[in-house]
């Protein structure tokens, strides 16, 4: 028992937050409205470090890109309004070496609205912005989707007249049967991608159309793709950015314009991968964060308390003093304060 009692003792001797007995506590209504005001302000503080703990960020990484073994799929959905027998879909690499295109599929639609030969805007809907088939239109429009697999290197992902045929320094489109009359490249764009394809992602040229000026016409669009690994909670893909150039122009070789009429997008892969993150806030910071908070204004409101109450007391205490009472007359050397001569008994008149 009497060990028990030296251990309790040698315990209570380190105790480093001694108690006061509440005779000695002095409660105050200004230390009861600064109390009221600092829990006030431990509250909210603490509501909105609970908000800021369930909120994430992303954390971006840059480091260079070592797969180039593996293939870089593309997923299109275009629809060009031409019928699909008189224009091809085709993807050469840097090498000059025709991809496959057996992933792609031609599907003739019509389009809502027939295409004047002045080539208004407002006169060309096409059969993609509704999506709806409408039997008393002929089919003269041709949507080509799908996706295709080609080497991570450039390349140039075109739709010109005529389909492809092999040839020894590439490939080349039989167009010699196709009337110029009948060109007319204005297109819509419904989703083009490069990787692996995530919901909910937009891409730069998602939704886009052109609308042609001329039967010879050429549209390019110069896009620059970046590597991308994502990583969220919800979501871990392997997936691809990209941002994009656009160009069009006319061919007129009479006046030097050169080329072949048709859409081409020449795509260039970057060598630097982008690695985005989701991060969250741990536990434990939280509850480091939230101590910080409780006991930064607790101590914060207690000084500022006890210096506001010191100044009070010093302010007080010099009044009570007399300090700045107006000070009695007092005589030296014969003069009063006011510097005027004093007349005695005996002084003449």
């Amino acid at each position: 028992m009497h060990e028990e009692d030296n251990t309790l003792n040698f315990v209570k001797e380190m105790d480093a937050f001694p108690k006061v007995p509440e005779s000695y506590v002095e409660t105050t209504a200004s230390g009861g409205t600064v109390s009221v005001l600092a829990f006030t302000a431990m509250a909210l503080l603490a509501f909105f470090e609970f908000f800021v703990y369930r909120d994430t960020w992303m954390k971006y990484e840059y480091e260079v890109d070592k797969d180039f073994t593996s293939k870089l799929r593309i997923n299109i959905d275009i629809t060009v309004a031409m019928r699909c027998q008189f224009v091809g879909a085709d993807v050469l690499d840097l090498a000059e070496t025709m991809v496959a295109s057996d992933g792609l599929q031609y599907e003739p639609v019509s389009k809502t609205v027939q295409i004047k030969q002045t080539f208004l805007m407002e006169d060309v809907v096409f059969h993609s912005l509704c999506r709806e088939d409408d039997p008393t239109q002929p089919l003269n429009a041709c949507r080509i989707h799908g996706h295709l697999y080609v080497n991570k290197v450039a390349g140039n992902f075109h739709i010109t007249v005529g389909k492809a045929i092999p040839h020894p320094r590439g490939h080349a489109h039989l167009a010699a049967l196709v009337s110029h009359e009948t060109y007319n490249f204005s297109h819509r764009i419904d989703h083009l991608s490069f990787g692996e394809e995530i919901p909910g992602i937009l891409n730069p040229l998602d939704g886009t159309e052109k609308v042609s000026a001329d039967h010879n016409q050429m549209f390019q669009y110069f896009i620059t793709i970046v590597p991308t690994k994502l990583q969220t909670y919800k979501v871990s893909a392997d997936t691809h950015q990209y941002s994009v150039t656009e160009r069009e122009r006319v061919i007129n070789h009479a006046a030097g314009s050169h080329g072949v009429s048709g859409i081409f997008m020449k795509y260039d892969i970057s060598s630097l991968m982008v690695k985005v993150t989701e991060q969250h806030m741990p536990f434990w910071q939280f509850l480091v964060r939230l101590c910080g908070i409780i006991g930064g204004i607790f101590s914060t409101t207690g000084m500022l308390h006890g210096l506001v109450g010191f100044c009070v007391d010093v302010v007080c205490c010099r009044f009570k003093l007399g300090v700045y009472k107006p000070k009695s007359m007092s005589v030296f050397d014969g003069h009063v304060n006011s510097l005027t001569p004093l007349l005695s008994e005996n002084a003449e008149h």
